[in-house]
């Protein structure tokens, strides 16, 4: 396959000495095998970047080597917006969680699975009374939303998210507000998410206990849903063209982006490793091995504004 003239410049990756493949040579090895849909010959770079936390800034509750260093890079190079499914804090508290592992992250940067749910709630049936399954930062931007905390009986919405003190009191009273006649929305349906011990159930076991009871949510909207990246993108006021989504995992981060209409870049530091793309059939445009090395390939390729 041809280089496009970029192998040769041997690229040296944030906070990497110089190692072969260089990311254009490691890329180019996925497009050998059809497993990637990279355009080489596209004229305009990318104004904004749609960027996940876990598995891209950071693995465990640490953050991942240089990874700090290039999203000070990315930032340089168009507008950032931090995406993530976590329903347990709001965008400050994202912001700041962040700011201490040393990333350079403002709350309006940032958009949570808590602040879509809140957002989307608003936009299309206004300020709602909601009976929350969730934790403080879902609380929060329901309440910064100007939605209604009440009882279950009294409640329009139960909205439900990641819940680490989930109790049978808990869901006894979630079906006190459905029998009433509320209706359900979910932040997500992560199964699991990634703890310095290990997995550990997500919000989608929180869903999962409620759907046992016999009601599904009405709408989940958190990534995949196309719901989650349409708010990014009108947060970062770009259209889904304009946009790169990086992720770590295939079917949330990838699939979901692809979808909406955005490229996407996998890189290998989270869940989702090089055997899945052709396993799981979900070709991302681009593959790197880690944010670092994806920073490099967007420079060297044009593909940053």
């Amino acid at each position: 396959m041809p280089s496009y003239g970029l192998a040769s410049r041997r690229l040296r990756p944030l906070g990497h000495p110089s190692r072969t493949p260089s990311p254009i040579l490691f890329l180019e090895k996925f497009m050998d095998k059809g497993l990637v849909s990279a355009v080489m010959e596209r004229t305009k770079g990318y104004k904004a970047f749609i960027v996940d936390v876990d598995g891209v800034l950071v693995k465990g509750g640490d953050p991942l080597p240089s990874a700090a260093e290039a999203l000070e890079e990315l930032k340089r190079l168009g507008h950032v917006i931090i995406l993530t499914n976590n329903s347990t804090r709001s965008r400050a508290q994202t912001a700041k969680a962040l700011q201490t592992l040393g990333f350079p992250v403002e709350p309006k940067m940032v958009v949570t699975s808590s602040y879509i749910a809140a957002r989307w709630l608003l936009e299309r049936e206004g300020k709602r009374k909601v009976w929350v399954i969730g934790e403080e930062g879902l609380v929060e931007e329901l309440s910064r939303a100007g939605h209604e905390l009440v009882s279950p009986e009294e409640a329009e919405w139960v909205v439900a998210g990641m819940d680490r003190r989930l109790t049978y009191e808990k869901l006894a009273h979630a079906l006190r507000a459905f029998l009433s006649g509320a209706r359900f929305l979910a932040t997500n349906r992560d199964g699991t998410f990634p703890a310095p011990r290990g997995l550990l159930p997500g919000a989608g076991a929180v869903v999962g206990a409620i759907e046992g009871m016999g009601f599904s949510p009405e709408t989940v909207v958190g990534k995949p849903s196309p719901i989650a990246f349409e708010i990014a993108l009108e947060v970062a006021g770009v259209l889904p063209n304009e946009a790169l989504m990086i992720g770590d995992r295939l079917e949330t981060d990838i699939l979901g982006a692809h979808r909406a209409g955005l490229d996407t870049a996998l890189v290998l530091t989270g869940v989702s490793h090089e055997e899945d793309i052709e396993r799981q059939g979900i070709s991302p445009t681009l593959v790197a091995r880690d944010l670092g090395d994806l920073v490099a390939l967007l420079v060297d390729a044009g593909w940053a504004r």
